[in-house]
């Protein structure tokens, strides 16, 4: 469980900077565990992988702009990126902040459109946070799409676009809170989804807001004492319902991308029967770690040593994973939040 055991050599052209022209227009990795394949192909291709009776589990959370450039009223430039929203309190989030002096409690930041904040005592902040309230006029969530910046990752090296705004969010983003794309599902349109519904696969929403811990690197050299940032997660009754009747007929559970699956694997009972409600999740899955409800996985191809990789690596074996990602390489596939996609059955 070392660090270095999830490593691979990545040259920096394969990081995808932009979007593919097509949302369905990427490659697909097809990795098939009992039979240790490895296949390239197009993304369309993971409509044929689909049997009648399949659930297709998607995170239907939606991303927000998240990143805020303002100033303190006392003068000197802020940048606040949201993190979570506290749930029992006013318009208060947990924040990361950067400016040249750090930002103390009692400071007051003014950004456009009349929105200003406060940075308050840090009671309830993880470290590195800090909680900030905000005072508006009308609604919160509009005035961020008014003011606020997409938050791409920090390995795609340029400012957000006004193409960001679409492609950097599925098809199906309902929810509003996300300060990162779950990236699998960007792959998906309509008509994928038409296609798979026409097949008798039946898709089924969750909602995972991501956090910015997705892309905070594992500072431990043994993997087993790293901590995961936790993040707010809704399961519908409906949801649960019928990924508890698939699960029971033995019809096969695909989880769209490392959020879905993470939300699969938490909300369980003792039963290993999904349960609705909501709440945080920190879980943490590595290599060793039982899966008791995902058949097959959808995902993008990850940093090395990060907690997206280990993921994968528990589901379908660490040196079939990385022989998988060698061959990526190789084969000049494109990493990352705008790159690639595997499928792993």
């Amino acid at each position: 469980m070392q660090l270095s055991d999830f490593d691979f050599e990545l040259p920096e052209g394969l990081i995808a900077q932009h979007p593919a022209q097509r949302r369905d227009g990427s490659r697909l990795m097809t990795i098939e565990r009992t039979a240790g394949l490895i296949s390239s192909g197009i993304f369309t291709d993971v409509v044929d992988a689909f049997r009648p009776g399949d659930v297709l589990v998607i995170n239907d959370t939606r991303v927000i702009p998240a990143r805020l450039l303002g100033r303190k009223e006392s003068g000197g430039r802020i940048e606040v990126f949201l993190v979570r929203r506290l749930q029992d309190e006013e318009e208060t989030w947990l924040c990361l902040t950067r400016s040249s002096k750090p930002a103390r409690p009692g400071t007051r930041l003014v950004f456009d459109g009349g929105l200003r904040g406060e940075i308050l005592e840090d009671a309830h902040a993880e470290p590195g946070q800090r909680r900030v309230r905000f005072a508006f006029q009308g609604d919160f969530m509009q005035v961020l799409e008014e003011v606020g910046h997409i938050p791409l990752p920090p390995y795609i090296d340029r400012a957000d676009q006004g193409l960001d705004r679409d492609r950097y969010q599925t098809v199906f983003a309902r929810e509003p809170g996300a300060v990162a794309a779950p990236t699998a599902g960007l792959h998906f349109t309509e008509e994928v989804l038409r296609q798979l519904r026409e097949r008798g696969v039946e898709i089924l929403p969750l909602t995972l807001h991501v956090g910015p811990g997705t892309f905070l690197p594992v500072r431990v050299t043994d993997i087993r004492s790293h901590r995961m940032h936790a993040e707010h997660f809704r399961v519908s009754e409906t949801t649960a319902a019928a990924v508890n009747q698939a699960k029971r007929e033995g019809r096969r559970i695909f989880a769209l991308g490392t959020t879905a699956t993470r939300v699969l694997e938490y909300a369980l009972d003792d039963d290993d029967c999904l349960v609705a409600g909501e709440g945080v999740s920190d879980l943490f899955i590595y290599p060793g770690f039982r899966f008791r409800m995902v058949n097959a996985l959808i995902t993008n191809f990850h940093l090395p040593r990060s907690t997206l990789l280990m993921l994968v690596c528990a589901f379908a074996g660490q040196d079939l994973t990385l022989a998988a990602y060698r061959r990526a390489v190789v084969e000049k596939f494109r990493f990352f939040s705008y790159g690639d996609c595997m499928l792993i059955l």
